[in-house]
């Protein structure tokens, strides 16, 4: 097959596409010791062909992948697999390498940690797992490597290609972007594509600067909202008002007169958005004297980023714990771009639907709704709607304390850290036993919640902890109605929505699942104020309001949702323009 792919047979043509699934097919019965489903082989078809296949959560994405990976890494230019983060990675290149190494193909690992010779190593197989950011990072690497490098003399290419050698790409890790299948499709191509992928450097030792920011926080401290500045909550904004601006621009002010890289307005400006935008344990975490982000989408933790432009500095200088210096880019690139970069672009997700115009307008890829192995049995009980956060709490407190005593495993997912410490404590309060996790992704929480569907287990955890994990029903659970997952606010978007809905009924399993809400939950306080007021008003005596919110809520986050599209067109309108701008400067 890999001798008529070089002569010029197409991939994804019948004579070639048919025998390579049946030999990866037989490849997974003898290593693996499973037979693909139906719905895995139609998945493996509609990546294979440049499509985002839908698949339910628990279908076994891991091994579609197989498929389309082995059949595109027959005509020799490298294929990505892509996950969302390290552990993944490693795990299914552990658990997949070997029916590649049976058929044939070398398959390698990247890792943010391994020396350049390895990543190099690694690109040089035929197919290469690793993190969907790693694979942009070491690109944005070899740019900067490549522009770094001396000019070549007159003569030099010439003399090159004459011995066989090459100027352009000896010091490069990757060998070109080929074939790209991306997993968890919705969070890396939508949710995560309004940050850009930023090479930077420094960050790790302490600011010579330090005073400048805990002035700029002492002085932020003297100002007054709607008199000195002004936030818009929806948007997450603050902006200085003229009032702040020539208080700030008086000589008599006392400004500091050194260390300072940028003008002393905007120091006390990311001052005042670290004091009132963002929030302990819910944007980010502290921890051992060190500032770590919290993914607002899916709750991880993140030890390798931090934030531009003095704001990171700021959030320190409030914390009370050392401040360390701005990381200054080196490149730069957003996702949109670095992913049309691949001729062969298709991914896999459990909650592509809601995305399907973005994802074909942005990247041209369409969406295949795949069917389900077996018929979806998940229970959807009425959301449960609260005059405010205490009482809501109170509630979910005692329908835990109620499914507990009956054995029935319950997963409780929260949207931001605090809210978990806190439900930790109140069901330490009752007496109940639980795992929490606190947004790491590693082995250890993969673990934790694979064992979520054990009979009298309470799990909480932030809403994608343990995406990509299968969870495995204990001895009587069925009977018990299967895994009951428990939302404790709705999210921005539907689609995280599903994917915690998702961890319950895998497989044709039974299981459960049940929203929460609150009039100042975040997507209430932020986006509909009046909705808020609404629920107050008709809550009754007990603090429940019992009027039907499914509806309104729904279009909420429709509306947020559009709102999130449109600053990801901006920022992928915005870098277009840059390319096209440095492009004629060129």
């Amino acid at each position: 097959m890999q001798r008529r792919v070089k002569d010029g047979e197409v991939v994804t043509g019948r004579d070639i596409l048919e025998p390579a699934f049946a030999v990866v097919f037989t490849a997974a019965q003898r290593v693996l010791a499973i037979d693909l489903y139906d719905v895995q082989l139609l998945s493996g078809l509609a990546l294979a062909r440049g499509t985002i296949a839908e698949m339910q959560t628990g279908e076994g994405k891991t091994f579609a992948a197989l498929l389309p990976a082995y059949l595109h890494a027959l005509a020799g230019d490298g294929v990505h697999v892509m996950t969302v983060n390290a552990y993944l990675a490693k795990r299914d290149f552990e658990q997949i390498a070997p029916v590649y190494r049976l058929l044939g193909l070398s398959v390698g690992l990247i890792e943010a940690d391994i020396p350049p010779d390895a990543k190099r190593n690694a690109y040089a197989s035929d197919i290469t797992y690793g993190p969907g950011y790693e694979f942009g990072f070491d690109y944005l690497r070899d740019q900067v490597a490549l522009i770094s490098r001396c000019k070549p003399r007159l003569g030099d290419s010439f003399r090159a290609r004459q011995r066989g050698q090459s100027l352009d790409r000896s010091e490069s890790m990757q060998r070109g972007q080929a074939v790209a299948i991306v997993d968890e499709t919705d969070s890396v191509m939508l949710d995560e594509a309004t940050t850009p992928l930023v090479l930077a450097a420094g960050g790790d030792v302490p600011a010579a600067n330090a005073e400048v920011y805990v002035a700029a926080l002492r002085k932020s401290e003297q100002f007054e909202i709607n008199r000195h500045f002004v936030i818009d909550e929806a948007a997450s904004t603050l902006r200085l008002t003229s009032c702040a601006i020539e208080q700030l621009s008086d000589r008599q002010n006392e400004t500091p007169r050194r260390g300072l890289d940028r003008s002393w307005t905007m120091y006390v400006e990311q001052a005042l958005r670290a004091e009132r935008l963002f929030r302990r344990d819910v944007d980010y975490v502290v921890d051992d004297d060190t500032l770590r982000l919290v993914d607002q989408y899916t709750g991880r933790i993140f030890t390798d980023r931090s934030w531009a432009d003095g704001l990171h500095q700021a959030v320190q200088a409030k914390e009370g714990i050392t401040i360390t210096t701005e990381n200054k880019s080196i490149a730069r690139i957003t996702r949109q771009r670095y992913l049309r970069l691949y001729k062969h672009l298709c991914g896999m997700t459990g909650t592509a639907q809601g995305g399907e115009r973005e994802l074909r307008s942005v990247y041209g890829l369409r969406v295949a709704i795949i069917p389900p192995h077996k018929p979806c049995q998940r229970r959807m009980l009425p959301m449960r709607v609260y005059a405010d956060l205490a009482i809501k709490e109170k509630a979910i407190v005692e329908e835990l304390v109620k499914i507990h005593r009956t054995g029935q495993p319950v997963l409780v997912g929260t949207a931001a850290i605090d809210t978990s410490q806190r439900l930790a404590r109140h069901l330490d309060e009752r007496g109940v036993s639980y795992q929490l996790l606190n947004g790491k992704q590693d082995a250890e929480e993969a673990d934790i919640v694979a064992e979520a569907g054990q009979l009298g287990t309470v799990t909480i955890a932030t809403n994608m902890a343990g995406r990509g994990t299968d969870i495995k029903l204990g001895q009587g659970v069925r009977e018990l109605g299967g895994l009951h997952v428990v939302a404790t606010e709705p999210q921005e978007s539907t689609r995280v929505d599903r994917q915690l809905f998702g961890r319950a009924a895998r497989q044709g399993d039974p299981g459960s699942c049940q929203r929460f809400a609150s009039s100042d939950d975040e997507l209430f306080a932020r986006y509909a104020p009046s909705l808020s007021a609404r629920i107050q008003r008709l809550a009754d005596t007990h603090g429940q309001c019992q009027m039907e919110l499914e509806h309104d809520v729904a279009a909420l986050q429709h509306r947020v949702e559009g709102t999130r599209a449109y600053q990801r067109r901006q920022l992928f309108a915005h870098d277009d323009w840059l390319e096209s701008v440095l492009r004629d400067l060129t």
